[in-house]
């Protein structure tokens, strides 16, 4: 099997309903800044890479928490017409959730609630088969997209 050398995680992409908006909320809730430019792409190059006529999509990204300027990036899109969504499932093939880890889970969800995203499931703690302990709850921010907090404890 051919492995690719070199390769770093780059980003994940959201595309919402309103860019600005959920770029607001993983700001306020995370701490996450944007990292310029803001983006604003439309064209024939870009409907040949997205397979969609007519797209045009505005958007950035916003560097998430971790080890600092090097850290990977949440890329949120807003398209001019964007396909309503299914409600969240956790079961379903794909891209599941964006995972962030937190000291405190319950206080965690509490901001996340109160700064616009929603309650999804209850807060539970797993036991691991090394004796670890993950704490953890399912969220879903302003346009329904799941997010897991998570605290880990020996």
């Amino acid at each position: 099997m051919a492995r690719i050398e070199g390769a770093r995680f780059g980003h994940v992409n959201v595309t919402g309903s309103d860019w600005r908006r959920l770029a607001a909320f993983y700001g306020d809730v995370f701490g996450m800044e944007v990292v310029p430019p803001e983006r604003d792409y439309r064209g024939r190059e870009l409907e040949a890479g997205t397979g969609v006529a007519n797209a045009h999509v505005r958007g950035a990204h916003l560097r998430l928490p971790g080890p600092g300027p090097a850290s990977p990036t949440l890329e949120i899109y807003e398209y001019d017409t964007v396909e309503e969504s299914r409600p969240p499932r956790v079961d379903r093939a794909g891209w599941g959730h964006l995972a962030f880890q937190v000291p405190d889970v319950a206080a965690a969800l509490d901001a996340f609630v109160d700064a616009g995203g929603g309650r999804f499931g209850e807060i539970v703690t797993l036991a691991t088969s090394d004796g670890r302990r993950v704490t953890w709850c399912y969220a879903t921010d302003p346009d329904g997209n799941l997010v897991e907090l998570q605290g880990w404890s020996q």
